[in-house]
């Protein structure tokens, strides 16, 4: 194990959280949940947990897992507009804009981890999508998670080291990192967690491993809305589980009825669950299903980036099978243009 890896375990030590409540001038800040709801108070504490918010003569807790993001007194206009632009998903304009702020100008520790956090989080979406360096990415993440181990941020670091360590096809570490969500106070993140060392497990074509993750899973009561789509997700990791064995009818007959009710708009839903259904066709012989499966990936669900690239690396693989060297020579130039390294 590396010091790196050494050094971010040791961070999930519980430590003393950061306490605001010595300054002098009350702050106004601003608590948005995952449903865009938001609360102004002073933060007056901030842990990887999450964050304690003052009203008046109550506090208020906010658990990480239920946080979309925090406005603080403070902020800079080009971290407001960062911040927005990253949550949007319009990285390089975020970066653009984050790359202008001045840490040390900033008045409070919890400007500087909003500020360095969501520069490493531009990067690492950016490194995902195979237009940036994974290792460089990874290195900013820790640099982050060691500077800023008391910022409500630090499991969603974890979970983009995870995506990765994965990505760079070290699902060892991938999953030390997945494991590491557990620890989080969401049972959202912890539900999630289960999910995630599911797919390292079909990543290392361990399936009867995965399958064990994708029930516990799919058996839950769900609680809200992060679970049930979990489930689903869940299911089409059990299908592909399912393919990976070969028990290629028992992996469709799953796929086709979540191809029933899928809804178009959730990508990363929709890009697993047609792989999946590409590698269930793989497993009952049918090459042509396969490729349809898979094209639809491609053609239509390309903005989830590890999916796409699966996609296109099987189609690479396929075409020849069927007669159609040329497709497969287009689909490997994109996978190596779009994700190289894959």
């Amino acid at each position: 194990m590396n010091l790196a890896m050494r050094s971010f375990q040791g961070l999930l030590i519980p430590m003393m959280v950061l306490s605001l409540t010595d300054r002098a001038v009350a702050q106004l800040d601003r608590v948005y949940d995952q449903a865009e709801d938001n609360v102004s108070g002073t933060v007056i504490q901030v842990s990887k947990q999450g964050v304690v918010l003052k009203r008046g003569g109550n506090n208020q807790e906010f658990q990480a897992g239920q946080i979309l993001k925090i406005l603080f007194e403070g902020d800079p206009p080009a971290l407001t507009k960062g911040r927005e632009f990253a949550l949007d998903g319009q990285y390089d304009q975020a970066l653009s804009e984050l790359k202008t702020v001045a840490l040390d100008s900033l008045p409070r520790a919890v400007n500087k981890a909003d500020t360095v956090f969501y520069l490493a989080y531009c990067d690492a979406k950016l490194a995902l999508a195979g237009k940036a360096p994974k290792d460089e990415a990874v290195r900013k993440l820790l640099a982050f998670a060691s500077a800023y181990s008391d910022s409500w941020h630090f499991f969603e670091a974890a979970r983009l080291l995870g995506d990765l360590s994965l990505a760079l096809n070290n699902a060892d570490k991938a999953l030390t990192y997945y494991k590491s969500l557990a620890s989080a106070p969401s049972s959202n993140t912890k539900v999630e967690s289960v999910y995630l060392q599911g797919l390292v497990n079909l990543k290392k074509q361990e399936s009867g491993a995965a399958m064990s993750e994708f029930e516990k899973v799919i058996g839950l009561q769900a609680q809200s809305a992060e679970v049930a789509r979990l489930q689903i997700l869940s299911k089409a990791g059990k299908a592909l589980a399912l393919a990976q064995s070969k028990q290629g009818d028992e992996s469709l007959a799953i796929t086709n009825a979540l191809i029933a009710e899928l809804n178009p708009t959730d990508v990363e839903m929709a890009a697993r669950i047609y792989n999946a259904q590409g590698a269930g066709f793989e497993a009952s012989g049918d090459l042509d299903g396969a490729i349809l499966a898979y094209l639809h990936t491609h053609l239509m669900f390309s903005l989830q980036p590890d999916a796409h690239a699966e996609a296109l690396q099987r189609l690479a693989e396929l075409w020849p099978q069927v007669g159609k060297p040329d497709r497969a020579a287009e689909a490997r130039q994109e996978l190596q243009q779009r994700y190289p390294g894959f």
